[in-house]
Formats: C-alpha cells, sequence, structure tokens
C-alpha cells in the first residue's frame, strides 16, 4: 500500500496558519495605531508575507498529494471519496484564508498611503481641531512595551537573586559540614597517635620480658649443667 503524505503536511500548514493569524493579529494593532513609515510596522508587515508565501508553498505540496490520491486512486491509500472530498475541501478553506490575508494586508498598504496623502488643512500647517498628535499613540505604545521589558527584567534579577542565595545558603551548609568533618578526622588522628604510642610501649614491654626470659632459662641451663657434671665425677671417684 503506498504511503499517504496528508497528514503530516496537513500539521505543518496547521501550524502556519495559527503563526499567520497571529502575525495578522500583531500587524493590525500596530498598524492601528502606528504611522506608514514606522520601522515596527514595516517589519510585521514583511513578517506576514513571509509566511503566507512560505504557508502557500506548503499548501501547494498538500494538494499535490491530494491530487495523487485522487489520481492513484482512494482505495490504495485505504480512503473513502467522502475522505478524500473532505481533503480538497481543506485546500479550499487555507487557500481563502491565504488570499483574505493578503487582501487584507494589500487594502491596509493602500489606505495607510492614502492616509499618507496631505490634506487641505495639511497643507496650511495645522491639524483638525482636537484630533490628538499623531504620535502619542506610538509613544504611548512604546512606553507600554519598555515598562513591560522593564517589568520582565526585574523579575529576572529578583529570580536570579533568589537563586544567588539559595546557593549561598546551600555553600554555607557545606562549609559548615566539611568543617565538622575535619574536626571527626583531626579526633581520629589523636586517637590513632594515642594507640600507636600505647602498641609501641606494650612492643618494648616485651621484648624486654623475652630477654629477660631468655636469660632466666639459660642461667637454669648452666646450673643444671654443673650439678649433673658434678654428680657424674662423684660416680667415678666412688667406682
Amino acid at each position: 500500500m503506498s504511503t499517504d503524505p496528508y497528514h503530516a503536511v496537513q500539521q505543518e500548514i496547521q501550524s502556519s496558519l495559527q503563526a499567520a493569524s497571529t502575525l495578522r493579529s500583531s500587524h493590525l494593532r500596530i498598524r492601528s495605531t502606528a504611522r506608514e513609515d514606522t520601522e515596527e510596522l514595516t517589519w510585521a508587515r514583511n513578517e506576514l508575507k513571509a509566511t503566507l508565501a512560505a504557508l502557500e508553498a506548503d499548501l501547494e505540496d498538500l494538494e499535490e498529494s491530494v491530487k495523487i490520491v485522487e489520481e492513484t486512486g482512494p482505495r490504495m491509500f485505504g480512503l473513502e471519496e467522502t475522505e478524500v472530498a473532505s481533503r480538497r475541501r481543506y485546500v479550499g478553506h487555507v487557500r481563502n484564508e491565504i488570499e483574505a490575508m493578503r487582501a487584507e494586508l494589500e487594502t491596509g498598504v493602500r489606505a495607510n498611503g492614502s492616509n499618507a496623502r496631505p490634506t487641505a488643512g495639511s497643507s496650511r500647517g495645522g491639524s483638525a481641531p482636537g484630533s490628538p498628535p499623531p504620535d502619542d499613540d506610538q509613544t504611548a505604545w512604546a512606553r507600554q512595551e519598555q515598562q513591560m521589558m522593564i517589568r520582565q527584567q526585574d523579575e529576572t534579577i529578583t529570580t536570579i537573586a533568589g537563586t544567588l542565595n539559595t546557593l549561598q545558603e546551600q555553600a554555607g551548609l557545606m562549609g559548615q559540614e566539611i568543617g565538622e568533618h575535619n574536626e571527626m578526622l583531626d579526633d581520629l588522628e589523636q586517637g590513632i597517635d594515642r594507640t600507636d604510642s600505647k602498641l609501641s610501649s606494650a612492643m618494648q614491654r616485651m621484648k624486654k620480658f623475652v630477654r629477660q626470659t631468655e636469660e632466666t632459662k639459660s642461667g637454669w641451663c648452666i646450673i643444671i649443667l654443673i650439678i649433673v657434671l658434678m654428680l657424674l665425677l662423684l660416680a667415678v671417684i666412688l667406682v
């Protein structure tokens, strides 16, 4: 049976579609507050375009897999006609989503371009009465982003400080345990020295006792030999 590549490609497309939706929301949010020539809006638009291009390439692979199933025959892949039709509808749905995002992107570019043209009021050097300065929203958004980054940095620093305090406490405990072990080793070394001294003294006494015993036995042997000799001489004389 042939291998069906549909599900693997579909998972990639679904992930790319979710990423494109997130970028689309970010692009709309930035476009509503930023001017057309801002670097942030340009970056968001380019990211969305690149994601849509990659998504369309994956969609072409998915559509090709559907065509292979249709041409080879659904039975060869263990599929029903309804499953093939469902896949075809999914391909069409994703393609419509891509086209809608691109149309919305192009419409936003044209709308921002038309809004960038100077009006009669602006050519006279003033804005509409009561309208906020164009940079206020962008400045406020940038300030919020900066404050958020500062809070994240503070939280990270706090976490690092807590970790360092924990490491310091652990190092103190380890140093205390090492000191206790050193004291135990010193006591053990002193005990070994005392035992060695006692053992040396016992060995010296033992050697002295052995020498004395040997000397005492030698003296008795000499006395016994003298007595035996005297008895032999006496016996010879008497005989």
